[in-house]
């Protein structure tokens, strides 16, 4: 079945695209960071220290995301590809053939990303070195090293998280036609740990960070990374719940919106991956920036310690990488999730819709996406607001402004719009009879 899987890779590259730019860019950002671990060898101590938190802190926190979002891209291309599964099963294929092959895709994608990942984690790497340089992190005199901790890392990670998504997705998928379906039962434990360790880094900001100043940052952003991806795992229920509160106005729209509310009912699974990407984009952008602008207000005209401008300057960097990240990873989920439901659009219209309609009940289902999604990252977001500012500047609330807040909810709402009403326009393009016979 490897044989199968590589010539699945070499005929069928389309369907491998989402997965090929999440493990490309994951990649690259683990590979940037951690040649910063290469450099930090042959650096002068203080530099070292600061090369060693920015790869350390900056890095982590990509590697959490990068792995979530590997899976999570994994799976839905996986989801596309069930006719073929079908079929190969129709065929004699076994369910431990399917899983080999499965896993046999996902970690050919994985090296072909890493691979080509190269050049640009090591540009990118010299980027963050010269950002460091200029801020007085490093010393000019400081020599740029990609050695084996960065192709470790890019190589390792990526090719050790996309075989893990690839078990845990071929477990799901390749399972015989009379198995029982598997109850998200495992997915939400998941969900509940990732909170929890949100939580822990929570409180531990709030009370035993109390006063430490910049100290209070790490725990901090950390604890809203980790409260995103467990929110992110609930993201069926959330979005259940905010479509039974919002459904009835949704469809006082009319047909638009009784077929986006029963579409969202009936497709909750399908569309909680859309949920995700925006749910994460909201918490860690919302997060990150209130932090920082929380700190900014509360080191103003105070001493702070010299490796304080570290980590200012790597929040921004991070905040910055990852909004871009995920922002990618957004687009490619939607796009991927709308034209897999190319027969379903075709048999609508066969069935009475219009294009418009179509379009229509699209653009409403990417509202309750977004809404969802918004509601939950503003929660995970709370994660690491609350308690930094408690911590920081001795108020719950932050005394900021909620432009900044606005502004990330207009664009995932245009990031999650233009993906989903896109692919749709070209998805229902041509004679919907040719769509239900080629789908």
């Amino acid at each position: 079945m490897i044989s199968v899987a590589l010539r699945n890779l070499r005929h069928r590259p389309g369907g491998f695209v989402a997965t090929f730019l999440t493990a490309f860019l994951g990649a690259t950002l683990l590979m940037a960071f951690a040649s910063l671990l290469d450099t930090a060898q042959a650096a002068d101590a203080a530099s070292a220290e600061s090369l060693s938190t920015t790869a350390s802190v900056g890095g982590g926190w990509c590697l959490v995301i990068v792995a979530f979002a590997v899976t999570s891209t994994l799976s839905l291309a996986v989801r596309q590809r069930a006719d073929q599964i079908t079929l190969l099963r129709r065929v004699g294929a076994t369910g431990r053939q399917l899983r080999r092959m499965i896993v046999g895709e996902a970690a050919a994608v994985a090296v072909i990303a890493a691979t080509v990942a190269i050049p640009f984690g090591l540009a990118l790497g010299r980027v963050l070195l010269e950002l460091l340089r200029n801020t007085g992190q490093a010393a000019p005199s400081v020599d740029y090293v990609f050695g084996p901790i960065a192709f470790g890392a890019g190589f390792g990670v990526t090719l050790l998280g996309s075989v893990i998504a690839g078990i845990a997705t071929a477990r799901r998928t390749a399972a015989s036609p009379g198995a029982r379906p598997a109850r998200p039962r495992l997915r939400r434990i998941a969900a509940i740990l990732f909170l929890a360790i949100g939580a822990n880094c929570a409180v531990l900001t709030a009370t035993l960070m109390d006063g430490k100043g910049i100290d209070a940052m790490q725990t901090a952003g950390q604890a809203g990374i980790w409260a995103a991806i467990g929110l992110a795992l609930l993201a069926p229920e959330l979005l259940r719940l905010v479509t039974a509160v919002l459904g009835r106005p949704v469809r006082a729209l009319g047909i638009a919106g009784e077929l986006a509310v029963l579409t969202v009912h009936s497709r909750a699974r399908q569309l909680a991956g859309a949920v995700m990407p925006v749910l994460i984009f909201t918490g860690v952008a919302t997060g990150t920036v209130y932090m920082q602008a929380i700190e900014n207000k509360a080191s103003a005209g105070r001493l702070e310690p010299d490796y304080a401008q570290d980590v200012k300057t790597l929040n921004y960097v991070v905040v910055g990488m990852i909004t871009l990240f995920v922002a990618i990873m957004l687009i490619n989920t939607l796009i991927a999730a709308t034209v897999r439901r190319r027969q379903e659009f075709a048999q609508q219209r066969l069935a009475g819709a219009t294009r418009g309609q179509l379009l229509a009940m699209v653009a409403l289902e990417g509202f309750l996406v977004t809404v969802t999604g918004a509601l939950g990252g503003t929660a995970a977001a709370m994660f690491t607001i609350l308690p930094f500012g408690s911590a920081r500047a001795d108020r719950i609330w932050p005394d900021d402004s909620p432009t900044a807040y606005a502004l990330i909810l207009v664009i995932a709402a245009a990031l999650t719009a233009a993906a989903m009403i896109g692919a749709t326009r070209r998805t229902i393009q041509g004679p919907a009879t040719d769509a239900v016979r080629t789908a």
